[in-house]
Order: C-alpha cells, then sequence, then structure tokens
C-alpha cells in the first residue's frame, strides 16, 4: 500500500526540483543580462569609471539576490507544484527579467549620475527621472505582488501542507512583508506621477521600508514566542 505513496512522493519531489532548476537557470540569466552590457575598457579613465559602475551592478546583484532567497524560501518551505503555484512562478520570473533593465538604468543613474557626476546617456529632464521612478515601481510592485499571491495560494492550503503554528506565524509574516513592499511601491508611484518635484519624493519614500518591516519584525517575534507557548498552556 506504501509504494504508490512513494511513487507519487518521488514523482512530486522530482516535479519540485524540475521547477526550482528551471527557476535558478532565469535567475542566473537575470545577472547575465547585469553585465551583458559591459565592455572591456580602453584607457586608465574608462577603467576607473567601469570599476565605479560596478557599485551599480554591486547593488543591482544584491536585489535579485534577495529576490532569488525569497523565491527558495518560499518552495523550502511550501514544495507546492500545482499549476496556480507554477503559473505565479512564471510570471514572477518574467517579471524579473522585465525588471532587470529599469532597475539597472536607475542604480546607473544614481551611482554614475547623481554620486559620481558622470554623464548618463538618455536622461536630461526631470520629467525623465519621474517616468524612470514609475516604471522602476511599477516592476517593484509587480515582483512584490506576484510573491503575495504565491504565499496567500501557501495559505489556502495551509491545512494540506500540515503547516504548524509557527509555519502559519511565519506565513503571515511573508504575507504582511510583501504587501508592505507592495504599498510602498505604490505611494513612490503616486508621488511620481503627481507631484512637482524631481522625483526625490519618490526614491526617499523607498526608506519607510525600513521602520515599516521592523514593526512587521516586532509583530512576527511577538506571536511566534505565543505560538511557542501555546502547547506548554494548554
Amino acid at each position: 500500500m506504501s509504494e504508490p505513496n512513494d511513487h507519487a512522493g518521488r514523482r512530486h519531489g522530482f516535479a519540485l526540483h524540475r521547477v526550482e532548476g528551471f527557476s535558478d537557470a532565469v535567475f542566473a540569466f537575470a545577472v547575465t543580462l547585469l553585465v551583458v552590457s559591459l565592455e572591456v575598457p580602453k584607457s586608465a579613465q574608462e577603467l576607473f569609471h567601469t570599476l565605479w559602475g560596478f557599485l551599480a551592478f554591486g547593488i543591482c546583484f544584491v536585489f535579485l539576490v534577495l529576490i532569488w532567497f525569497d523565491h527558495h524560501t518560499f518552495f523550502k518551505r511550501y514544495p507546492l507544484t500545482d499549476l496556480t503555484t507554477l503559473v505565479l512562478n512564471m510570471a514572477l520570473l518574467f517579471v524579473v527579467l522585465l525588471y532587470v533593465y529599469p532597475m539597472k538604468f536607475l542604480f546607473n543613474l544614481l551611482v554614475n549620475g547623481m554620486l559620481l557626476k558622470h554623464p548618463i546617456e538618455g536622461v536630461k529632464t526631470a520629467a525623465e527621472i519621474k517616468t524612470l521612478m514609475v516604471v522602476y515601481g511599477i516592476g517593484f510592485l509587480t515582483v512584490n505582488a506576484v510573491f503575495f499571491l504565491m504565499h496567500l495560494h501557501a495559505w489556502r492550503k495551509r491545512e494540506e501542507l500540515r503547516l504548524s503554528p509557527l509555519q502559519r506565524v511565519q506565513l503571515r509574516e511573508s504575507l504582511r512583508r510583501f504587501l508592505i513592499n507592495g504599498g510602498v511601491a505604490l505611494l513612490s508611484i503616486f508621488l511620481a506621477r503627481f507631484t512637482s518635484d524631481t522625483g526625490q519624493f519618490a526614491g526617499w519614500c523607498y526608506a519607510l521600508l525600513a521602520p515599516a518591516q521592523t514593526l512587521n519584525g516586532v509583530l512576527t517575534r511577538r506571536r511566534l514566542r505565543a505560538a511557542e507557548a501555546a502547547p506548554a498552556d494548554s
């Protein structure tokens, strides 16, 4: 009687391995897109300029690693391979690939153009900067919206996944985290679209993520302690 269950378990594990393997390949390709336009320097000045450009690349790389880590954590905690999860996962990977270029352009502008005062081609007016902030905000919002939907789907499957009280607290923390990220992205888009500044407020509003996520972490730790204490009280 256990053989069919063992076979189903192996098949499920193989399907999950294929999903994660394909996803890792897409993330690796996204990193490649970050560096594909880098050319070999032809002078010392170009070399120094290129080295400073790696600062923007490093920031973008960290962002991609954080997205990959959230993706890895999701499938580690919630090994789902149903159609809804697969569709949402494909949507996430598609958005990540689209998200690379506006993210790279924005951080090149911030690091090379504003911090190092190097000329950046293609951005000449405040309106163009604000448009760039809107495009980046839409990408950031969409990534977090898809992650939210993936975790919401896992929450609906919590009984099937046999999640413990602690795991349910962790899942609700993730839902709040992606909701906060999406809310801040919406605020940034609104500020970039409807305020008269040069897009600075739209950029600085992302600083709200630090206190908001800190409060989310504090709330989660309290609920984790309560969940750990619950069996002893019963």
